[in-house]
């Protein structure tokens, strides 16, 4: 939304508290999940349950998170138009919203899926909405890298919404994308750093720099490359998934090596964009070779 931009009719303004592009991208890794943990179709209830339930906590974490963060996201031009700084929604509003998605979940994934999926998802919304968003943001630097643990779950509650069960390739994912998340959110911050130096948060950049930062999202794209080979090394993918991670990885460490190289803005953008592509990307392939290579889950 532009700066100053009119106010949203009352739905879409609580649509955006949820964050949807954000949730979006979640409830596709955890289909992905799903999808990984069987060799035919997932069963039904885990399906569109599992995945209803995952969106509603997704989305309740995401309210929850505006309104811890109601005071500084008036201060930052990328968050200033958002429901709660512009004075569509009140924060009793959004806490009751929030109460409600969050209890309409648990329910969901308590009667239709099963109760670890309902557990883990629910230490996932807490780990999001009040560890890193009340405490861990505002507290080190190393709050993303930390925080990134409740934002990798998704594709576990996937796999444990069909099995029952946390198994090894469960957890390659998750550590896929909490290897993801530093590089992804520090070139956001990078683009954004003279707004979080403005409220106060400690991102990356704000203590140590613009240098280091940069540095660091070179090495974890680095790292992340060598992670995204582990389903292929553990014979959990084939070939195409190996080939397609070479390329993605190899053209996530360009963007890194041009944001390394200047001072430019506009590349600490770019380079936060390719990142969303590069994870949809990547689970993409994950599952097309899950069908097409008769590799994973058998």
């Amino acid at each position: 939304m532009p700066l100053d931009a009119p106010p949203l009719p009352l739905w879409r303004e609580y649509l955006e508290l949820c964050k949807p592009r954000v949730v979006a991208l979640i409830c596709f890794t955890a289909v992905v999940g799903m999808l990984l943990a069987v060799p035919g179709m997932v069963p039904l209830n885990a399906l569109l349950a599992g995945n209803l339930g995952i969106f509603l906590a997704a989305s309740s974490a995401a309210v929850v998170n505006q309104v811890v963060d109601a005071r500084i996201d008036a201060q930052m031009d990328r968050t200033r138009n958002r429901p709660l700084p512009n004075g569509s929604i009140t924060s009793s509003q959004a806490l009751v919203f929030a109460a409600v998605l969050g209890l309409l979940s648990m329910s969901l994934l308590v009667v239709w899926v099963n109760v670890l999926t309902a557990v883990l998802t629910f230490a996932s919304l807490i780990g999001y909405a009040v560890i890193y968003t009340r405490y861990l943001k505002r507290a080190t630097p190393q709050n993303i890298v930390i925080g990134g643990a409740a934002g990798a779950a998704p594709p576990v509650l996937g796999w444990t919404a069909v099995t029952g069960s946390v198994d090894p390739p469960a957890l390659l994912l998750f550590l896929i994308i909490f290897v993801w998340t530093p590089p992804h959110f520090w070139a956001l911050a990078i683009r954004r750093h003279e707004e979080y130096a403005r409220v106060n948060i400690p991102m990356l950049p704000v203590t140590h720099g613009l240098a280091y930062t940069r540095l660091h999202v070179l090495l974890y794209s680095a790292l992340l490359l060598a992670v995204s080979l582990l389903p292929f090394a553990t014979r959990f993918a084939g070939w195409p998934y190996a080939l397609a991670a070479l390329l993605l990885g190899g053209r996530f460490i360009q963007w890194a090596v041009r944001l390394y190289r200047t001072q430019d803005s506009a590349v600490a953008s770019a380079t936060f964009r390719f990142s969303i592509t590069y994870l949809m990307g990547l689970f993409a392939a994950l599952l097309i070779d899950h069908y097409l290579a008769g590799y994973g889950v058998r």
